[in-house]
């Protein structure tokens, strides 16, 4: 069995570098983002050096949505995506922002609030393995920096396939793997000293930044993602590597 793709609820999954029960995962997962909740925006700006807001960007530019549409966000988090999918669909649309985590999603729902978003909006605790939506419901699914934490990633792309109209796409932003290896040594000595005492600094808790580093280390690479995505049953699959390829773009359509 590979680690995090099985759907076996009685083998074993990665958290980080350890081995753990898959049926305990989403509840570990979930332990890790009610702990950084409440510092998670402002370590993201620090660890990235404001680079995320470029990549979520970028994959905004890549969604296809006009007005009317609808979207939906998965591992929604803070809802950084969702303001930005929220003015492409109009008032018209509808925008759907889900997570498992409570706490993620209240502090991304305020702060779409506070910017005036509401009217298309709706918020949803839900898992990805298990989407609770009709099938073709949405025109295009986003999820960004949440797939590798997912208990199983081809259930959870399966589902999102799903959920897809035809015509749709499905995007991925996600931590991969840097090409080259002075790139791949020296991102490797970022994540693993600089990541975790900015956790203890900022955060207070060096554990779950820790974690964070692992489980960028035990992602899937470009390649193993993108066919993963195909057989999900997702089409003309490609990606564009950002930052060197330490972060990675995938996109997958339905037919």
């Amino acid at each position: 069995m590979k680690s995090g793709t099985s759907s076996d609820p009685g083998g074993t999954v990665d958290f980080g570098y350890q081995q753990i029960p898959a049926a305990e995962k989403a509840a570990r997962v979930r332990s890790v983002f009610d702990s950084v909740a409440g510092r998670y925006d402002l370590m993201n700006d620090l660890m990235s050096g404001g680079l995320h807001r470029l990549w979520k960007r970028f994959a905004l530019s890549q969604t296809g949505l006009r007005p009317g549409m609808r979207a939906l966000d998965v591992a929604a988090g803070t809802c950084d995506l969702g303001a930005g999918l929220a003015r492409q669909v109009g008032r018209e649309g509808l925008v759907v922002l889900s997570d498992i985590n409570r706490e993620m999603l209240a502090r991304g729902r305020d702060r779409l609030l506070d910017q005036g978003l509401f009217a298309n909006l709706r918020f949803a605790i839900a898992d990805a393995e298990r989407l609770p939506f009709p099938d073709s419901s949405f025109d295009c699914v986003t999820i960004a920096f949440g797939l590798r934490n997912v208990t199983d990633k081809a259930s959870a792309l399966a589902s999102m396939r799903r959920v897809l109209r035809p015509g749709g796409r499905l995007l991925v932003l996600e931590f991969s793997k840097p090409r080259g290896e002075a790139l791949r040594a020296a991102y490797d000595a970022y994540c693993f000293n600089v990541l975790p005492a900015l956790g203890r600094i900022v955060a207070d808790d060096e554990a779950s930044y820790r974690y964070l580093a692992e489980s960028i280390r035990m992602h899937s690479d470009q390649e193993t993602l993108a066919a993963m995505m195909r057989n999900a049953g997702l089409e003309a699959v490609r990606f564009h590597n950002l930052a060197g390829g330490i972060v990675a773009l995938h996109l997958g359509c339905v037919y």
